[in-house]
């Protein structure tokens, strides 16, 4: 159970036995997440010079494509686990052209350091994968019943937003540089942040019940699922915080 859409229950249960040759193991895991989060930096690094290089260029196109691409390859990705090993890499690049794009314009708008928020979602990634591994927090079915509703109630938050914008209406709480804003934003990211830890256990099961090789490629996709929300929450945190001063 978890909050991250690319996870479920069945998750490692729902593969098929015959497949398990050659199993899933955590260094293998993060060895493919390392990959995805190169190609993942390697497509950004093209939007992010692009803007600076090319004012004309239009961002908003990058940024559509590489959102809409990389929601489609997700929802192949979760559909056809067996597929992860080709769709997760360009899942990866599609994410980085769309985060190239968000990070430029963001900093471009509001002043924000970008490396900042690079820094806080690694830096957030590391003390959370310490505190998983030392038995400090763990994904206890309370923890991820709680993670799970809170990732719920969000998503039903910015889905109600996004409707009422198409009519010009602004939710207050979430829109703006308010305090009741940046307190939402706070929220969201802490949420973002602590559906790491349920990922992480996910890895850890998947590798002890054996899952095929290719899990390997699924498990590291679904942990990118994972940073690029929270990278995206803590860039528009910073960016509320900005428009502050």
């Amino acid at each position: 159970m978890t909050g991250n859409p690319a996870l479920t229950q069945n998750t490692f249960t729902e593969v098929s036995a015959a497949t398990r040759a050659e199993g899933m193991t955590v260094p293998g895991t993060v060895q493919k997440t390392g990959i995805l989060l190169a190609l993942t930096l390697l497509s950004a690094s093209y939007t992010w010079n692009l803007y600076f290089t090319s004012p004309t260029s239009s961002m908003s196109g990058w940024a559509m494509g590489g959102a809409f691409g990389g929601f489609v390859i997700a929802m192949v990705t979760i559909f056809r686990k067996t597929w992860a090993p080709f769709t997760a890499p360009l899942y990866a690049l599609c994410e980085g052209l769309f985060i190239g794009a968000v990070s430029a314009i963001t900093q471009a708008a509001y002043g924000v350091s970008v490396i900042q928020a690079v820094l806080l979602t690694f830096g957030t990634l590391a003390a959370l994968l310490g505190a998983y591994q030392t038995g400090i927090i763990r994904a206890s079915e309370p923890f991820k019943r709680g993670v799970i509703a809170a990732t719920g109630g969000i998503a039903i938050a910015y889905l109600i937003s996004m409707v009422l914008g198409l009519f010009h209406i602004q939710v207050p709480f979430m829109a703006g540089s308010g305090m009741f804003s940046i307190g939402f934003s706070v929220v969201v990211v802490i949420v973002a942040a602590l559906n790491l830890v349920i990922d992480f256990d996910f890895i850890e099961q998947g590798a002890k019940a054996g899952a095929p090789k290719y899990m390997e490629w699924y498990a590291a996709f679904s942990l990118l699922v994972t940073l690029v929300w929270l990278y995206l929450e803590i860039l528009r945190l910073l960016a509320k915080l900005r428009s502050r001063d």
